[in-house]
């Protein structure tokens, strides 16, 4: 059985070249524009070019991200973005919005398309719609369980994405507006200011200023945010449901974060490779 793909984020040029480097098969990043990480760094379009050939040059894939939620004024110069991307030779573009797909059908009809996790893909019958509008590749949305995952993948033809490790944001599949409403950053156009992530306190209506204390540790008390998503020790289980790619979330995080979680996911697969093995087909090499 082969391994599925091991995607891993780039926030910056630095970042490209550790995670080259560090057992990613394929990298994700985004251009100074249209990405849903717009504090990140990114790319201009030279450095995209630098790491696309730095990523070539190790057999590593590089898909660009072009999945904000658009306005009007954000289709003005998406035709010349595209075709520079399409010149250079990306492997493939992460996108959201359906206005932005039919102009990639248009202007860039050769480049696979993989869609976002912001379109909240969570049944098959949505799986198979966007399959039939040319998508390639579909990342699914994050709260759907094992068995959820394994029937999409059963029902449909292009490739599933699950992602296996990073942040969970408080709304389905990352559509918050909690970020919007506090701190006037779009999150839908990559303006999130992580709000969800911030220490708070209570507060009686009849008694301002009277702060009472939300007990939970030594650092404070964050009430809106999840737990963050770890699915190392089910990786097994993750790669016997068939999807074709694993990704790791966190443009934004550090140097340390890129080098250290995909080469620590990337060590599991030798032990993960024998482990699928009796997982799925049984110590006998019969299918359980």
């Amino acid at each position: 059985m082969n391994l599925p793909e091991l995607l891993v984020p780039a926030g910056n040029l630095e970042k490209l070249k550790i995670a080259v480097h560090c057992g990613a098969d394929a990298v994700y990043l985004s251009g100074k524009r249209y990405g849903l990480r717009s504090y990140a760094g990114n790319f201009t379009l030279p450095e995209i070019e630098e790491g696309l050939s730095i990523a070539h040059s190790h057999k590593v894939k590089l898909y660009i991200t072009v999945n904000i939620v658009a306005r009007n004024h954000d289709l003005t110069d998406l035709p010349d973005y595209l075709a520079s991307l399409s010149r250079m030779g990306v492997d493939g573009l992460i996108v959201s919005d359906p206005g932005i797909i039919a102009c990639t059908r248009t202007y860039v009809p050769h480049l696979p398309l993989h869609l976002s996790t912001q379109l909240s893909t969570s049944n098959w019958s949505s799986a198979l719609f966007w399959q039939d509008q040319g998508v390639a590749r579909i990342n699914l949305a994050r709260e759907l369980s094992l068995k959820e995952v394994a029937l999409i993948k059963s029902r449909v033809s292009c490739e599933i994405e699950v992602f296996i490790h990073g942040a969970l944001c408080i709304a389905y599949s990352g559509r918050c507006l909690l970020s919007t409403y506090l701190a006037h950053r779009d999150s839908n156009r990559g303006e999130c200011a992580h709000p969800c992530r911030w220490r708070y306190a209570l507060m009686e209506e009849k008694r301002p200023h009277v702060y009472f204390p939300i007990a939970e540790d030594e650092q404070g008390s964050y009430i809106f945010n999840s737990k963050d998503l770890c699915l190392i020790e089910y990786l097994p289980e993750v790669i016997a449901t068939g999807v074709d790619a694993l990704k790791i979330e966190g443009r934004m995080k550090g140097i340390h974060y890129v080098a250290g979680v995909p080469r620590y996911t990337a060590a599991y697969w030798t032990v993960i490779n024998r482990t699928l093995i009796t997982f799925v087909f049984g110590p006998s090499g019969l299918k359980n």
